[in-house]
């Protein structure tokens, strides 16, 4: 069989750090004689050649490279792209792994849209990840209809024959920047690029030496003489406008204007600041015109105020001033939906200092300025920044972000922004909206797994983004709203709660660590009238949340336990417990009745009392109140419609059966209006 994807891994005495790549790869739902591993050995001093040498006879697919020490990973990646038979490529450092399936999921995105590159969604628990690249999954784009500048490292999966045809290589040696460099020169020629959004394909992990590639301190003069090449492939391959300035902006932004921002840009002592400018100012002056600078964000744009008339100690008090800018978000309210999402109300903005106060604007003969006292000492004397054009870009938005993994995924939020009044012409963007939280499945995207999922809110404004933690900041009845669900099949329990000590909403899907039982202990015990016994808690549930098997507990003030086997069921978005009718092995008397919601080993939770007649019939105590009158009638009609369907489902339906369409159809429509 033809050889669908090789993938390609720069070695350089990894040490223990390449074993969870190895693993990952072993784990591939591709079939190992679908795809092969080529590790590329550059010259490493350690025992990975050997141990490598040793992976591959016991695996067929797996091969090793070894040459001389070239000092980047350059050269073994193009080795290894002369040496694949893939039809695909794949990149991957030696420090960082693949999910499962995420080869198939690839390819197979790659395969039918005849794709050039494939990126897959990247999750990192230190670096900064590019989230608006994978909102959604996209089959066919390119550089013009996507922000795939935005995603400027080499792990995605390449078209073999694309790289080849269009002479697509790395830089060889030492030097930096060569992954922006090789991606730009890939997104010009490429026609289609497919976006896997919706499965985490690839993850960063931080070692804990602090030697992940990258992280060593930068030479500007060379840094930034490498970034000209990048500039030059932009300008190469557009015309002057729009197109360009948005390519050339993002540069500006990140690897320019972003060294002489927070935090970086504090740490520096004064000489190695006028190594920056010095080497940063003739790019500026070269490629950053007014249509690349007037795009920017506000606090971007004195920057490059700044940057161009040289004023580096004004760079220095900027960042200082924009260090201080955090988001600040309150929780109004969480509510279960009927379709397993936790709604949020939130109410955000940004704030600056110490004591979190308003970023202020100044409203002035119908526009908005940044307040001057911001840029006191920065910018001229009476020299404003007018932001009225940047009101609409203040945003709010959402997502699930997993503590261990870091994976993140985006959740539906929609804000409405007001500009409020703060007193002798100052005024403040407030931003109030509400998301949909889902720990099961949404569309492209099944169940999130099982584990600690933290809940942010990145606020967005005057070309800064800031991501705030969500719960520390509540109204008083939240804490009562936030009450445990069972979601899916099988039931899985979903477990809002306030960290300690910061107080910040987190859900633990899938008892992490958290049990239903302590969360459910100052909460009601309802019951349900009727001859069988039947107690409500507050859990929420819905319609397409299945029975979770469960013991009731009966024990005495004398030791004595006895189990019964019950379960917990969806009844009207809360789950009920149903009570034996009688329960013969247990001897008649008083008991305490609990119920076993976190398995046999943890404690159960107390229900109530409750009584045995000498015939085995179980009864509650009468200290047990009842759920209202209006949910028992709405509860007995349901029932009683189910009941009816399933007994004209038994007698009518073999009859219906053998009726010609239209007048089984007219008969269902019927049975709909009588049982609805």
């Amino acid at each position: 069989m033809p050889t669908k994807v090789s993938v390609i891994i720069p070695v350089y005495n990894p040490g223990k750090y390449i074993q969870p790549c190895i693993d990952s790869l072993l784990r591939q739902t591709l079939p190992s004689d679908e795809f092969e591993v080529l590790f590329v050995n550059d010259g490493s001093t350690d025992d990975t050649p050997a141990e490598l040498d040793a992976l591959a006879k016991e695996h067929p697919h797996f091969r090793v490279i070894h040459i001389p020490n070239s000092g980047w990973p350059g050269k073994p990646r193009n080795i290894g792209v002369g040496e694949a038979a893939g039809e695909y490529i794949q990149f991957v450092d030696q420090d960082d792994y693949l999910a499962s399936d995420a080869l198939r999921r690839m390819y197979d995105m790659g395969h039918r849209n005849g794709s050039d590159i494939v990126i897959g969604k990247v999750a990192s628990n230190f670096r900064g990840v590019p989230h608006g690249v994978f909102r959604v999954d996209r089959e066919k784009c390119d550089l013009r209809d996507a922000p795939l500048y935005d995603s400027l490292t080499p792990h995605k999966m390449f078209r073999a024959e694309f790289l080849r045809e269009n002479n697509i290589a790395y830089p060889e040696g030492k030097r930096r920047l060569e992954d922006q460099l090789y991606m730009m020169q890939a997104y010009f020629p490429a026609k289609v690029v497919s976006i896997l959004g919706s499965y985490t394909c690839y993850y960063y992990s931080k070692r804990d030496d602090g030697n992940n590639a990258g992280s060593a301190k930068i030479v500007p003069s060379g840094y930034y003489g490498n970034l000209r090449e990048v500039l030059d492939v932009v300008v190469d391959n557009t015309e002057p406008g729009e197109f360009r300035d948005l390519l050339l902006r993002r540069f500006y932004r990140v690897e320019m204007l972003g060294r002489l921002s927070e935090p970086s840009v504090l740490k520096y002592d004064a000489a190695y600041l006028d190594e920056m400018c010095d080497a940063v100012r003739p790019l500026a002056e070269e490629f950053m015109g007014d249509g690349v600078h007037d795009g920017l964000g506000a606090l971007s744009r004195v920057r490059s105020t700044l940057l161009r008339r040289d004023d580096r100690e004004g760079l220095v008090r900027i960042a200082r001033f924009a260090a201080s800018i955090k988001g600040a978000a309150r929780l109004e309210n969480v509510a279960w939906q009927s379709d397993g999402k936790l709604a949020v109300d939130v109410t955000a903005r940004l704030v600056q200092g110490e004591n979190g106060e308003p970023l202020k604007l100044l409203r002035r003969d119908g526009r908005f300025f940044l307040h001057p006292e911001f840029t006191e000492g920065v910018l001229k004397d009476g020299e404003l920044v007018d932001v009225t054009d940047e009101l609409n870009g203040f945003k709010a938005e959402m997502s699930l972000r997993n503590r261990e993994t870091a994976v993140e995924w985006p959740c539906p939020a929609e804000y409405t922004s007001t500009v409020e009044d703060l007193g002798d012409g100052a005024c403040e963007v407030v931003l109030r909206g509400t998301g949909k939280v889902s720990p099961q499945g949404v569309k492209g995207r099944g169940p999130v797994s099982r584990g600690f999922w933290d809940i942010w809110v990145p606020v967005r404004g005057l070309g800064v983004v800031r991501k705030a933690r969500l719960g520390a900041d509540r109204a008083e009845h939240v804490d009562a709203d936030c009450r445990p669900a069972l979601l899916g099949s099988p039931a899985r329990p979903v477990i809002p709660y306030f960290t300690d000590p910061h107080g910040n909403l987190t859900l633990d899907v899938g008892r992490r660590s958290k049990k239903l039982v302590p969360y459910l202990e100052n909460r009601p015990v309802l019951r349900m009238p009727g001859g069988r016994p039947e107690l409500r808690l507050d859990v929420f549930t819905r319609p397409k949340t299945a029975p979770m098997k469960t013991e009731l507990v009966l024990s005495s003030a004398d030791g004595r336990t006895f189990a019964l086997p019950s379960e917990v069921r969806h009844v009207a978005g809360r789950a009920h417990i149903a009570l034996p009718e009688r329960a013969t092995s247990v001897p008649s008397g008083r008991w305490n009745l609990s119920a076993r919601l976190d398995g046999e080993k943890n404690p159960a939770l107390a229900l109530c009392e409750a009584t045995v007649d000498g015939s085995g019939r179980l009864r509650l105590g009468d200290d047990v109140a009842e759920v209202g009158p209006e949910l028992v009638q709405a509860e007995l009609t349901r029932r009683r419609k189910a009941a009816v369907r399933r007994r004209l489902r038994a007698v009518g339906g073999p009859v219906i059966r053998r009726l010609p369409s239209p007048a089984r159809k007219k008969l269902r429509r019927l049975a709909a209006k009588l049982v609805g």
